[in-house]
């Protein structure tokens, strides 16, 4: 409101005050967060529940905090426990001290947090306000800092560090804001009430120090830095005689602006540091601070994210850092990497540019389990050092410009990769086609990914490869390719993958008619169709029961003249179609009407989807 007064220019503007939700709104989105329906309240919570919700004073945050809080218990019909919540919610959320009694009400939420999740989740104040923060870049972090802990040797620290993001995302803690056509979230906010909390328990906990624009930040900067975040290439540290010994103890720098600091000691003086990540700027300035030249003198680190940075080589006596699991460098300038990084045994992920030469000796990488951005042309040695990196569980290569033998060679060291889940492939259509036959399948590739070059139609596959069948891929759950030629069957095969979730799928041409059974695609969520037509009531009733999103190519003559028939009430659960018109010459006045039966379909769909129309 302050605000909202300051920007009025006279005092007879309006300023909408928004209302809180009315206590029957609360009630629908309390209970369907716990029990997922409005009308499944247990008798005996009924009192309580309505006790918590007019604490909660009709503030959505609130009560989806709470109610996330009591949902993440393993029992949610113990009256004890929801009536112990509602005393320490106190006095609840009142209109004269909203922000003060918010807090208290999220504090209940982090303090019923087991205390690597506390960790976990204070780490977040690292990152500025919205934004946008990488879940797979966030869990790398969090092994790096020694939060993710296992006591058995056969689980991924990384599984376990997807379990602890999906339970903040559970406790309303976090918000996911980007979410893959799995319906998987891949990124994630923090809502601002969260952020001041944990930027504030932190600073009590001196977990994390924060340089930015505000002074207060700066200025409370702790005599022993743990975590230090840079969000203001201005900022200053504050007492300049004790730059070196606060920094000293530093495990983590982590940087979101282009940093032109000129306070920071060299980072040979920073003998404890775990986490440096210099690739958060996007800007050529982004660590022209910070000269890499001393980071092998940096026994302890474990993450060096220089992502879009722009670093031209990385030092030799990088092969010092033996604690060293995750190196990101893509996007920078670097052309090679040194020999010497191959002696980095711990190594767990590692992402380079498709620029990038690998050195000889990939092969030593034995803890290896992420590889990323290989291009072959420029490694071809990779091909056979990959059978040895048999804990890979991801990778990504650009296989171009490959002869026969270098792909029997590289089909051999596939076959060695027993626990590979994704593999994602770029411009190698027309060299797996020779895997048609003769390649044995992981076991466990629940995605698979082939981008090719449409146009060079040899880059794409000449069919469908026939080891894509429920049989043989019975967990996979994204499959992209991009095929020369679909046959009519293709699309019901690819239908019958039992956890398919999300699909891509190109084609040139198709050779008959396509038809698709009605117990296709049963687990989809996003499909996407690409080259040839296709149209909703290709999908009788029974198939893709719970698909959310369709992509689909059609002709605008056929839809205008009554030809195709472009319903789709027979999707239950779609909210989101993308209609490309081919482009055959159509007329203005065919588009149009195309335009309007297919925006006229949606509204018929009870769930009237999104309709978006690409010419």
């Amino acid at each position: 409101m302050n605000v909202s007064e300051a920007c009025a220019s006279s005092g007879h503007d309006m300023i909408y005050k928004m209302k809180p939700l009315s206590f029957e709104d609360s009630e629908v989105l309390f209970h369907r967060r716990i029990f997922q329906s409005e009308e499944k309240c247990p008798h005996d919570l009924l009192v309580v529940s309505t006790e918590i919700l007019r604490k909660c004073g009709g503030v959505p945050l609130a009560i989806i905090t709470i109610a996330s809080l009591l949902a993440s218990k393993q029992e949610i019909n113990e009256k004890d426990e929801w009536s112990h919540l509602l005393a320490s919610i106190g006095r609840g959320v009142t209109e004269d001290a909203i922000l003060k009694d918010m807090k208290r009400i999220l504090s209940l939420s982090y303090y019923d947090l087991s205390s690597h999740l506390k960790s976990c989740l204070l780490y977040l104040s690292i990152f500025p306000e919205d934004f946008m923060i990488e879940k797979d870049w966030l869990i790398w972090m969090w092994i790096a800092e020694g939060f993710i802990q296992c006591d058995k040797e056969e689980s991924r620290l990384f599984k376990i560090g997807e379990h602890y993001f999906n339970e903040l995302i559970n406790r309303s803690l976090i918000q996911p804001t980007l979410i893959n056509g799995e319906g998987m979230v891949v990124a994630c906010q923090i809502h601002d009430m969260v952020l001041d909390l944990i930027c504030s328990l932190s600073a009590e906990e001196k977990f994390v120090s924060i340089l930015d624009r505000a002074e207060r930040h700066a200025s409370n900067l702790q005599w022993k830095v743990r975590r230090l975040s840079l969000h203001n290439s201005k900022a200053k540290f504050p007492n300049h005689r004790y730059d070196i010994t606060s920094l000293s103890k530093l495990r983590s720098f982590v940087v979101f602006s282009p940093a032109t600091c000129d306070w920071l000691p060299s980072l040979s003086s920073l003998q404890f540091l775990r986490v440096l990540d210099l690739g958060n700027c996007g800007g050529h300035e982004s660590i022209s601070c910070v000269s890499l030249k001393c980071v092998g003198n940096l026994l302890h680190l474990r993450y060096l994210g220089l992502k879009n940075a722009d670093v031209h080589e990385l030092p030799v006596d990088i092969g010092k850092l033996q604690l060293l699991q995750t190196i990101d460098i893509e996007g920078t300038r670097i052309e090679k990497l040194p020999a010497s990084v191959v002696h980095l045994t711990h190594l767990k992920c590692l992402s380079v540019d498709k620029r990038t030469r690998l050195p000889k000796g990939m092969g030593l990488l034995t803890s290896l389990e992420v590889l990323k951005g290989v291009n072959i042309s420029l490694s071809p040695h990779i091909v056979k050092e990959l059978s040895e990196l048999t804990k890979v569980w991801m990778l990504s290569i650009d296989w171009s410009k490959m002869d026969e033998e270098l792909t029997n060679v590289l089909i051999e060291s596939l076959g060695n990769l027993l626990k590979l889940q994704i593999l994602e492939i770029w411009n190698g259509g027309r060299w797996i086609d020779r895997m048609r036959e003769g390649w044995v399948l992981p076991p466990h590739l629940h995605k698979f990914e082939s981008w090719g070059n449409w146009s060079k139609c040899a880059d794409l596959f000449l069919g469908l490869p026939k080891w894509i069948n429920p049989t043989s891929l019975p967990v996979l759950s994204s499959l992209i390719i991009d095929v020369q030629e679909l046959q009519g069957g293709d699309i019901q095969i690819i239908g019958m993958l039992p956890a398919l979730r999300f699909l891509w799928l190109g084609a040139v041409r198709v050779m008959g008619k396509l038809v698709v059974g009605a117990d296709a695609f049963a687990s989809a969520r996003e499909c996407r169709f690409k080259g040839f037509p296709v149209t909703p009531c290709l999908f009788p009733p029974g198939a893709m029961p719970r698909l959310q999103r369709l992509r689909f190519e059609v002709s605008a003559q056929l839809i205008a003249s009554g030809e195709v028939d472009c319903g789709m009430v027979h999707l239950p659960l779609l909210e989101l179609v993308w209609a490309m018109l081919q482009d055959d010459n159509s007329s203005y006045e065919q588009i149009g009407k195309a335009k309007a039966l297919l925006r006229g379909a949606a509204n018929a769909h009870p769930k009237h989807p999104i309709m978006v129309i690409i010419l």
